[in-house]
């Protein structure tokens, strides 16, 4: 009989997407970082928040725009308070959104280094045969699934392929699509692995 474990990945990057923009300091294109804090001007009724970033060479600064001429009466009160105090989780919310980054200034550096927090559902079935894995996913990630699965699992990108192939992986939704695409939130990994010789290390890579 099947003995099925599922476990859930929490999936969190590591490094903030960095926006390339013409330094006038430097004299070309260069990365800038998020600062972590927001600048917040008040003209009245009126109101502009910026999150800082700054050129990793000279440290000159450049404003992203998060709210522009606002009505302060149509931002919330625990928001606006947030922004004032550098809430570090409401500027690493918006340091990770790189849509509206790449709305910005068009060109945008990413990073595929992540963080992977596993956590058993259920019960924990020694011996088990069949992996499910679901993803959740912090902010959106430029990871693509093939190199997370690989480098959690501590398995080659053409092993997984294999196993595709041999129908022993299903991903839902996007099927074989997925492996080849960013990582995303809701996605569910399913392995078969009652025949692989190597199932007890997998299982034990993957959280169990």
């Amino acid at each position: 009989m099947s003995q099925h474990l599922a476990i859930h990945w929490t999936i969190a990057p590591l490094t903030a997407p960095r926006p390339l923009i013409n330094c006038n300091r430097c004299g070309g294109v260069k990365a800038y970082g998020c600062s972590g804090k927001f600048r917040v001007n008040a003209n009245g009724k009126r109101i502009d928040v910026w999150l800082i970033y700054r050129c990793v060479d000279c440290d000159n600064s450049w404003n992203f725009g998060i709210f522009e001429r606002c009505n302060r009466r149509d931002i919330d009160p625990d928001l606006l308070r947030a922004l004032e105090g550098n809430d570090p989780a409401l500027a690493r919310r918006h340091a990770f959104d790189v849509t509206a980054l790449r709305n910005k200034v068009g060109r945008v550096e990413e990073f595929a280094d992540v963080a992977v927090g596993k956590r058993v559902i259920g019960e924990t079935v020694e011996n088990a045969t069949t992996l499910e894995l679901r993803l959740g996913l912090e902010v959106p990630v430029s990871l693509r699934l093939d190199r997370l699965l690989a480098n959690e699992l501590c398995i080659s990108r053409s092993r997984l392929q294999t196993l595709e192939e041999r129908r022993l992986l299903a991903v839902d939704p996007d099927g074989a699509k997925a492996l080849r695409k960013p990582a995303r939130e809701g996605t569910t990994i399913r392995l078969d692995l009652a025949g692989e010789p190597d199932r007890q290390a997998i299982l034990s890579a993957a959280g169990a």
